[in-house]
């Protein structure tokens, strides 16, 4: 089990959807409105080293699902292909850096890991989940040199690589009323 993370009943300046509004218009994969984002679900996971607070949220837009996995951080991450999402005002925690996880190695590494682990998401020190992640475990290839996890962030059924994958992460969480199930990462 991936362990419980830490939740604040904290105020956070910007919300992290404001945050996400002014950083979602200027992704590529991201064909919704910033001016009309809501969330549907989130999931976390935990920072071996206590340092790093990891949570993805799905969010929706534009008749869209998206997922955007973001780091926390006391610090700036020291990193020249870290991807800045912005600042947040955390009440109790003060700054925190937040990051497009994909470019973050704790993230990286914990998805890499809860796959290969057939693990599942973090329990919560407050409140209640709205969703479940689960990996599938791995499946061992001989001629495999390396692995790369690759993340599905528009969830509409169609972005999933469709090449054989190593393993995965499914997720299943209720949006309008119907339980949904999709494949949210794959290892290759």
């Amino acid at each position: 089990m991936s362990g419980t993370a830490k939740i604040h009943d904290a105020e956070l300046k910007p919300s992290k959807l404001e945050l996400l509004a002014g950083w979602l218009p200027g992704q590529s994969w991201f064909a919704g409105d910033a001016g009309d984002l809501s969330r549907v679900a989130a999931y976390r996971f935990i920072d071996p080293e206590g340092e790093v607070g990891i949570e993805t949220l799905l969010v929706a837009s534009a008749g869209g699902l998206y997922q955007v996995p973001l780091t926390y951080r006391p610090e700036p991450l020291d990193d020249e292909f870290a991807v800045l999402v912005g600042t947040i005002e955390h009440s109790d925690l003060g700054t925190r850096y937040c990051y497009d996880a994909t470019s973050d190695p704790v993230y990286v590494a914990e998805l890499i890991r809860v796959i290969h682990e057939a693990d599942n998401e973090a329990e919560l020190s407050l409140g209640e989940k709205s969703m479940t992640v689960r990996g599938s475990g791995i499946t061992v290839v001989s001629n495999a040199s390396m692995e790369a996890a690759r993340l599905v962030r528009v969830l509409d059924g169609s972005h999933v690589h469709t090449a054989q994958p190593l393993g995965t992460l499914t997720g299943t969480w209720t949006q309008d009323g119907v339980e949904r199930t999709e494949i949210l990462a794959t290892l290759r």
